[in-house]
Formats: structure tokens, C-alpha cells, sequence
């Protein structure tokens, strides 16, 4: 990793130069962060986000869901343990299995219904997102091209 951020330490007073922040100092306005929360409030009222808790519910109430994804974590940490002793052969062998078991968990209604909704959620989330950055962009655009037309500030 190359460092090319300074990483100040957070317990320096900003006594001075407050209106200069690095991006990942970005000190967002409370308002916005406000209508953030209450848009991620909305969002999880939506129906994407209730089928989604429900399957949750669901994954995490089946036995033989459960049974399968420690399973697969235990093997995972196998392959680690002789990834460690590099012992090829044995990696493969397990890996195979976790590709099984993870095709057995696939095929299990609930889980595949899990994944979609989490695809939902995604997909809304992006759409949000697009929407958001379509609508500054316009508004930008709009207002720049108002601004270099006509001199005199209306607003």
C-alpha cells in the first residue's frame, strides 16, 4: 500500500484552516446527514427490504441451513491450515467440498430467495444513488449554463 494520504491523528485541536478538509475529513452538513437517515429509514419500509428480513429470519431459523454454512466455514478455515502446510492436494479436495455444499445451500429455496433480495436491495440502492447524482448533475449543469449566459444573479 502506498501512503499517499497524511493520516493526522484525531486528537489535535483544528484550531486553524477549519474550512480545509481532506476528502477524508469530509465533515458532512447535519442536515444532509439528517435526510440520509431518514431516506435509509424509508428505504428499509420498502417491500425489497421486508422480503429481506424475512428470509433472514428464515436462514437463520433452519437447522439445516445453519448446519451447512458452518460446515462450509469450517472448511474454509481447513484450507487455510493447509494452505499454511502446503498441502496442495488437501486444498483442492476441500475446496471441491465447500463448492458442493455451497451448491447444496444454493439450492435451497430460502437461501436463493435471500441472495435475490440482497440483489434488490443493491439494485435499489444504485438506483437511489443514480437518481441523486442525475438530479446534482442536471441542477450543475443547468446552472452553469445559466450563469455563463447571464451575467446578472438572479437568485
Amino acid at each position: 500500500m502506498s501512503d499517499h494520504h497524511h493520516h493526522h491523528h484525531g486528537n489535535e485541536p483544528h484550531a486553524f484552516e477549519m474550512e480545509h478538509y481532506t476528502n477524508t475529513e469530509l465533515i458532512v452538513r447535519e442536515d444532509i446527514m439528517a435526510k440520509a437517515k431518514e431516506l435509509a429509514g424509508l428505504l428499509t419500509t420498502s417491500n425489497e427490504v421486508q422480503i429481506y428480513q424475512k428470509a433472514e429470519k428464515q436462514i437463520s431459523s433452519n437447522d439445516h441451513v445453519q448446519k451447512l454454512i458452518s460446515a462450509i466455514k469450517k472448511k474454509q478455515k481447513e484450507i487455510v491450515a493447509f494452505e499454511t502446510f502446503q498441502n496442495q492436494k488437501m486444498v483442492e479436495k476441500i475446496e471441491k467440498e465447500i463448492e458442493e455444499l455451497q451448491d447444496e445451500l444454493d439450492s435451497i429455496p430460502v437461501v436463493s430467495e435471500f441472495k435475490q433480495t440482497q440483489e434488490d436491495i443493491n439494485y435499489l440502492l444504485q438506483l437511489v444513488m443514480s437518481v441523486i447524482r442525475d438530479t446534482i448533475s442536471d441542477k450543475i449543469n443547468v446552472e452553469a449554463g445559466s450563469s455563463a449566459s447571464s451575467s446578472n444573479c438572479s437568485e
